[in-house]
């Protein structure tokens, strides 16, 4: 069972004997939906107030809290737009209104992957989390211009290098293949740009030289070729992850007889005679190879300017390499991020997944216990972005089968009055993602839209299908779980096999269908429980029998 959430600061509580998921998915699951009481007040249902996507920009219909703001940072006019998103702030550590540096556009920065071993489960949450930021910040009108790196030179990565007696960047870019066919198998959008960290080693040497410069950083003088930066010199630093320096232990990262203090933190590392040979670039200090940190704030700079919105990663990242990139970046003359959104850690039993722990997960397992990755996605989103999810295989079954209702309702309106077009997303959903993308209580307003739908189904009432059907698709479109998206129906390695279990799924049911009309009822009963015990679920309905996939006897 996914273990209970603890509440995430920043978001509305409902109120006394609030109960926003009566009559919804029950169950072990409706713990996934909802994080403890926490929800947006005054949820509506379909019919009632909606907003309307006018020209790929959000509108209200109800009311919508808006707030025009006085003089941001860096700058001397008034926000000429409206504020609707609220957004937590590591460095402010609280919720806070999100205003874009540019009225109309949205720069994001999410720290990717380093690629020293294939993803796991973990890994993944992190792209899907900010995949739905990005949609979001899209439906709302905004240019997203969104980064995602990948770290392709580091320790970790010559360590494999030596181990498997490869070279560095074969490792590299084989779990680069990797990575992109996960996302890709999880319907998370392509990045705008998706840099590597050695195509930008000349913009991290001028990030270097400019510290040196300024006093913020110094080559060893032991000839290692190492520079370092000099925490001492910032007195800022630690202020993101609030720590005070005093209480610091030594960066860990280099030897430290090159350093001043064991707190300084490497941005250039000299030549090593134990690392491969070829995992070396020329620089003023010397052959050499970049630091971990300075690799983000070059490529930051490179394709998001200066000054950007939002710095995106996981929570382990947040001290010490978030808080070095804003001590190196912030020293240099750059304002860097004005947001800094975490994500919180995919766990099992209580501890942080990993290889080197031996309890990594990765997609071809989650595929083996029958859970297809729209599923995995939707187990993701059902969490708070900000909430730790500790792992268990019932949770994730749970997830399933309740994505499968929901793909259910969706399968029997389009049959019904067929797939149409994305609708209005409903007031109470756009005030639950408005509300630092409160996930969890904007499925509580996708189950109650379900509840109507259900009901107009069973009632005939096709006009209503149509309409909760259109607001259903919008809003599992945000989440980027919408079953009629061709990312989910139109390849992938289970879609392959569609045309071939339509064919036999089908074979199977003329063959109850002859046995029903010579009223041979015990064939026609084991034909339905055979294709139960493979996980094909069968129902008789008025326009003849369908099927489902469902749970294995």
């Amino acid at each position: 069972m996914q273990q209970a959430q603890t509440p995430v600061q920043g978001l509305r509580r409902l109120a006394p004997g609030g109960n926003l998921l009566a009559g919804s998915v029950t169950g072990r699951h409706a713990a996934a939906l909802i994080v403890g009481r926490y929800a947006v007040a005054g949820v509506v249902t379909c019919g009632h107030p909606v907003a309307r996507l006018v020209g790929g920009r959000r509108r209200l219909h109800s009311r919508q809290r808006t707030t025009r703001l006085g003089p941001t940072r860096g700058s001397t006019d008034s926000y000429p737009g409206t504020v609707t998103l609220r957004l937590y702030d590591t460095a402010a550590r609280s919720v806070r209104d999100f205003v874009p540096r540019q009225a109309g556009k949205v720069g994001v920065y999410l720290c990717g992957l380093t690629l020293q071993a294939p993803p796991h489960i973990g890994h993944l949450r992190s792209g899907v989390n900010y995949d739905v930021l990005r949609r979001w910040l899209s439906a709302a009108g905004f240019e997203v211009t969104f980064i995602r790196n990948v770290t392709d030179i580091d320790d970790k990565i010559l360590v494999k290098a030596q181990e498997q007696g490869r070279p560095f960047w074969s490792i590299a870019y084989a779990n680069e293949l990797v990575l992109a066919r996960s996302y890709r198998a999880l319907n998370v959008l392509p990045p705008t740009y998706e840099p590597r960290a050695t195509g930008h080693i000349p913009e991290m040497h001028e990030l270097i030289a400019r510290l040196i410069e300024t006093g913020h950083a110094y080559p060893a003088t032991d000839g290692s070729g190492d520079v370092y930066f000099d925490v001492a010199s910032w007195p800022a630093y630690g202020s993101l992850s609030g720590q005070s320096p005093d209480d610091m232990q030594s960066a860990g990262d280099a030897p430290e007889r090159g350093k001043r203090d064991p707190r300084d933190f490497a941005l250039w590392k000299g030549v090593k005679p134990d690392e491969p040979a070829d995992a070396y670039w020329p620089s003023p200090w010397g052959r050499g190879r970049p630091g971990w940190h300075i690799e983000c704030s070059a490529m930051c700079l490179r394709y998001l300017g200066a000054e950007f919105d939002i710095h995106g990663g996981g929570l382990d990242l947040t001290f010490p390499h978030h808080e070095n990139e804003i001590a190196q970046s912030q020293a240099a003359g750059l304002p860097f991020a004005r947001w800094w959104v975490h994500h919180g850690l995919l766990s099992i039993g209580g501890a942080k997944m990993g290889k080197s722990l031996g309890n990594a997960l990765d997609l071809d397992y989650v595929d083996s216990l029958g859970v297809r990755p729209v599923e995995l996605r939707y187990y993701y989103a059902a969490a708070h972005y900000r909430s730790r999810i500790d792992y268990s295989e019932d949770a994730l079954r749970e997830a399933a089968v309740a994505y499968r209702r929901i793909e259910g309702f969706v399968q029997r309106a389009v049959e019904r009055v067929g797939a149409g077009q994305l609708g209005e997303l409903p007031a109470g959903f756009v005030a639950a993602m408005d509300d630092d993308l409160n996930t969890s209580a904007a499925l509580a307003v996708l189950q109650a839209t379900l509840r109507d739908g259900n009901t107009a189904l069973a009632d005939g009432d096709d006009v209503t299908v149509r309409t909760t059907l259109a607001a259903t698709r919008a809003m599992l479109d945000i989440l980027g779980v919408d079953p009629l998206d061709p990312a989910w129906t139109g390849g992938g390695r289970v879609d392959d096999l569609r045309g071939v279990v339509d064919s036999l799924v089908a074979l199977a049911l003329e063959q109850r269908a002859q046995a029903r009309s010579r009223k041979d009822w015990a064939a026609a009963d084991a034909v339905r429980d055979q294709l139960k015990q493979a996980g094909v679920v069968v129902e008789d309905t008025p326009q003849g029998p369908r099927w489902t996939i469902g749970e294995q006897d």
